[in-house]
């Protein structure tokens, strides 16, 4: 089993979505806790229960539970692993509906839960992901399911939506996937094939390697430049990472330090703001062979305004800083520009993981009509002023 989760501001379109898909046939509902499944008597329940912590933001919280497509198990068994998900991750005095969709080509149940208990206590999401998964792999056992490879343990990072999404409008492979096929080539090509051959063979591929380098020779860390960004080995799976290559090659740490330092020269000569794997921030290629000079900023400030540079606020504070290597690799990109959430939207969501589907949930927080009518009141006493 895998398991998305999502924490939000409104139940309400989530709720939404799902009942919708009741109505057209293709999802049922298999428990509540609720007096009646309608969104009208649903709403006003959870907005009695939310009262007593208004001021909570996320108090909405959705998990997908998703199932191989081999494992078509009967509602009740599916229902009952929904309530041994709800009750391991601490969901027993909460408001919840649980969905099974049949719009996929595996069985996949959904799970919208009030985060705020009967009694007004919220639900702490402190290490929430990890927990469920720690869930999923106990109650696979439990019920003698498909066993599934944690995160951590991934061999292959999955694509995210919007890289499922780019391929399907450019029918172009994403950047993440052709460095993981041309890396697994030239790895899987030869049997034995030194720290040198396997720079070599990258750099062919117009991959350049930058490896994470203390003085003393130990490297940490690996990250791959190609097509304009760096990324992590780690950012492509268990099987890219440094700790993993180095026992695929032939590799020596003294033999092979100058081959390395080289490499990691020639890396920052196509992007000289590169760094060494050590997490500090890199420009993509592109924008570095356009010149400092040449670079513009993406707006204009309005005139006699401060601004403040958190980029260079950063890189004056760790000039400040003593020069210090790790010896762990760090699971972050090095490309500096800014970083898009890359979590799953909300319908992606409750598609489990059938992305080809059209992405329309209303995601929208709950919002009583006496609130609409005072922002309204006051919108209209500004326009007289």
């Amino acid at each position: 089993m895998t398991g998305n989760q999502i924490k939000g501001k409104g139940f309400r379109g989530a709720l939404r979505y799902n009942l919708e898909k009741v109505d057209r046939g293709i999802a049922e509902v298999l428990d509540h806790s609720f007096v009646s499944v309608s969104e009208k008597s649903i709403m006003k329940e959870v907005q009695m229960v939310r009262v007593q912590r208004p001021n909570l933001q996320k108090y909405f919280y959705h998990t997908s539970i998703n199932f191989p497509p081999c494992e078509d198990l009967a509602n009740e068994r599916m229902k009952q692993i929904g309530h041994d998900y709800m009750v391991a991750n601490g969901f027993t005095q909460h408001q919840f509906i649980m969905f099974r969709h049949h719009d996929a080509d595996h069985p996949h149940l959904h799970i919208l839960v009030n985060r705020i208990g009967y009694d007004g206590k919220v639900l702490s999401d402190s290490n929430d992901f990890a927990r469920s998964e720690k869930v999923l792999r106990e109650l696979e056992i439990r019920y003698g399911l498909t066993k599934v490879n944690s995160s951590s343990q991934a061999r292959e990072r999955a694509m995210t939506k919007n890289e499922l999404e780019m391929m399907k409008r450019t029918n172009e492979p994403s950047q993440k996937m052709k460095l993981q096929v041309l890396i697994r080539g030239i790895l899987q090509e030869k049997q034995v094939i030194t720290t040198r051959e396997f720079i070599k063979a990258l750099e062919c591929k117009g991959i350049n390697v930058l490896f994470n380098q203390a003085s003393t020779g130990f490297v940490s860390g690996i990250s791959y430049g190609f097509e304009g960004i760096i990324i992590k080995g780690v950012k492509l799976g268990n099987d890219f990472k440094w700790s993993t290559i180095k026992g695929r090659i032939n590799y020596e740490q003294e033999r092979d330090r100058t081959t390395i330092h080289q490499a990691n020269d020639r890396t920052k000569s196509i992007n000289p703001d590169a760094g060494t794997g050590d997490g500090h921030s890199s420009r993509d290629s592109k924008t570095v062979r356009q010149g400092r000079a040449k670079q513009q900023p993406l707006f204009k400030r309005p005139e006699g305004t401060e601004f403040h540079d958190a980029r260079s606020s950063k890189q004056s504070s760790d000039a400040r800083q003593p020069a210090r290597s790790t010896e762990r690799e760090d699971d972050s990109s090095i490309n500096i520009v800014p970083k898009k959430s890359k979590g799953l939207d909300l319908a992606a969501l409750l598609d489990g993981h059938s992305h080809g589907n059209t992405f329309h949930a209303d995601h929208q927080p709950d919002m009583d009509f006496e609130k609409l009518k005072s922002k309204k009141r006051k919108r209209k006493r500004r326009g007289r002023l």
